[in-house]
């Protein structure tokens, strides 16, 4: 099945620039999905199960490495893209 996932990022931090292009850097390495982005948030494309593997690792990394952050993502079981 194929899905599409809204993601945006909130550290709970004076310094949030640096957690969010980090997670987005570590997102984008990840051959086998689209990454896309823009102001308000990031989209993941690819496989249900590919994406939900790569959320469950990028985000719990992400808050062991920065503990005060919010992350919100919308899930659709459709491939989205533009």
């Amino acid at each position: 099945m194929k899905a599409s996932i809204d993601i945006s990022m909130y550290p709970l931090d004076e310094e949030f620039k640096t957690p969010i292009l980090n997670y987005i850097s570590r997102l984008k390495s990840y051959t086998d999905i689209l990454v896309l982005g823009n102001t308000m948030s990031t989209q993941l494309f690819g496989s249900y199960d590919r994406l939900m593997e790569i959320m469950t690792i990028e985000n719990k990394r992400a808050m062991e490495d920065h503990p005060a952050m919010v992350i919100v993502f919308k899930l659709v079981n459709a491939d989205l893209r533009p």
